[in-house]
């Protein structure tokens, strides 16, 4: 058998992800919560009804397939542009043809890539034609618009949030390329479904990712008997990855995590540490390691070391700015010191226990003595009357009570001996005798 290149001898195509790029909504996938039946943003497109909105996601979710499929469905004259190449001068020549548009009586859809790369005076630029209505912008982002979009414009645009396709997105992505006729359909492609769910874990959410992987897969898969077939190998060194073991069976993911967290609350570094190495050098994206991180430094260490919440905080932003594999360092410190940790679980367990109280007495008002009385008729409802300033009193105490008359005598935080939470709960003793000696 030979390893042959599966585009041999043939016209050069487009890349795939672009060849599959679907022109209808019931092509598209992922996004449910946005274009599922009855959602806004499926029926304003269904009915050719759009105002200026922005779509905010990570790369390879959707932005740019969606405004395509508003350009095959709305009677409005539908203008692409790209904040990379374009600038003022080419700005106003687009408004200016809108601006004739509108006078004639046609609608104009100016999609607008990447709308974060804009200046200031650039987005400005748009405002006036989006106010009188030249224009519908469509701005497609991967930056948070409160930060990047000026506020005049992003207050007249709604804002959908797309979010990044789930593996099972991915996957069932991946199982129509093979199938469709512009992908692989007319070729027999001989690949698990183990490997497909490895390129969906490794693309991150990113439908652009998971295409171009599979493309290289295959194009560089072993062709015998009229078939291609891409082992385990061959993904491997597509994807950097020496095994695509990891969630193979779909759970995996979470029997690792759930392994860390335990070896950590057992105080036992020397697993957690193992566990954290097959995580990372199975693919596993960092900063979901650092973010769980920082809950167990809350759920499993707490007020016994106050220092560990900082700390997990702090390896978290490490890792932003280092990336693998630099980072593996960094998580391998924060996992040593949340493992060696002291340990107490009050925290989690009184947030449990206020939950559960919580979700019984939504209804119940806040005591008289804890509101603020700004105005005239709040003084005369009696709003503030009883309250007790702490500060005023030499022990900076009082024996107001601050819960609802249903649960005055309930105890939540139920401090443990262990590190730093001893000397709080000692603390805690001491305000509790005093208030009820007074």
């Amino acid at each position: 058998m030979e390893q042959l290149s599966l585009f041999d001898n043939r016209q050069i195509m487009a890349p795939l992800a672009s060849r599959l790029r679907p022109d209808s909504l019931d092509c598209f996938i992922g996004q449910e919560h946005l274009l599922g039946k009855g959602k806004l943003l499926r029926r304003l497109i269904d009915a050719d009804q759009i105002s200026s909105m922005i779509f905010w996601g990570p790369p390879g979710v959707g932005k740019t397939t969606l405004a395509n499929i508003i350009a095959n469905r709305t009677n409005s004259a539908f203008i692409n542009f790209s904040a990379v190449t374009s600038g003022i001068k080419e700005i106003k020549e687009v408004m200016s043809r809108a601006e004739d548009s509108r006078r004639m009586g046609m609608k104009t859809v100016l999609f607008v890539d990447e709308i974060h790369r804009f200046n200031k005076a650039q987005q400005d630029a748009f405002l006036p034609f989006v106010e009188k209505g030249s224009i519908i912008l469509i701005g497609a982002t991967t930056e948070n618009p409160s930060f990047e979009i000026n506020a005049a414009l992003l207050s007249r645009c709604k804002v959908f949030v797309l979010h990044a396709l789930t593996a099972d997105n991915i996957t069932e992505l991946l199982e129509n390329a093979l199938k469709a006729p512009q992908g692989f359909g007319q070729t027999h492609i001989d690949i698990s479904k183990a490997s497909l769910k490895a390129i969906a874990i490794f693309s991150n959410g990113d439908a652009r990712t998971a295409l171009n992987t599979l493309e290289m897969a295959i194009t560089n898969g072993i062709v015998s008997a009229g078939s291609i077939r891409v082992t385990e190998d061959i993904l491997g060194q597509c994807i950097g990855k020496k095994s695509l073991l990891y969630d193979k069976n779909g759970e995996e993911h979470y029997n690792l995590i759930s392994a860390l967290h335990k070896s950590m609350r057992n105080s036992d570094p020397d697993a957690a540490l193992y566990w954290l190495s097959r995580m990372l050098e199975a693919g596993e994206d960092p900063l979901y390691i650092a973010r769980r991180l920082i809950r167990f430094a809350s759920e499993d260490v707490g007020m016994a070391d106050s220092h560990a919440l900082p700390l997990a905080v702090s390896v978290y932003q490490a890792c932003h700015f280092n990336g693998m594999p630099e980072c593996n360092v960094n998580l391998a410190h924060a996992v040593t010191y949340l493992s060696l940790a002291p340990k107490s679980n009050a925290l989690y367990a009184a947030y449990g226990e206020c939950r559960e109280d919580a979700m019984h007495t939504l209804a119940e008002p806040v005591p008289l003595q804890l509101r603020n009385a700004p105005t005239k008729l709040m003084e005369d409802l009696h709003y503030g009357e009883g309250y007790e300033y702490a500060h005023d009193t030499e022990e900076k105490l009082t024996r107001m009570s601050c819960l609802p008359d249903s649960l005055r005598n309930r105890t939540y935080y139920r401090p443990t001996s262990q590190g730093e939470e001893a000397g709080f709960k000692t603390r805690l003793e001491k305000i509790k005798e005093w208030k009820k000696t007074r």
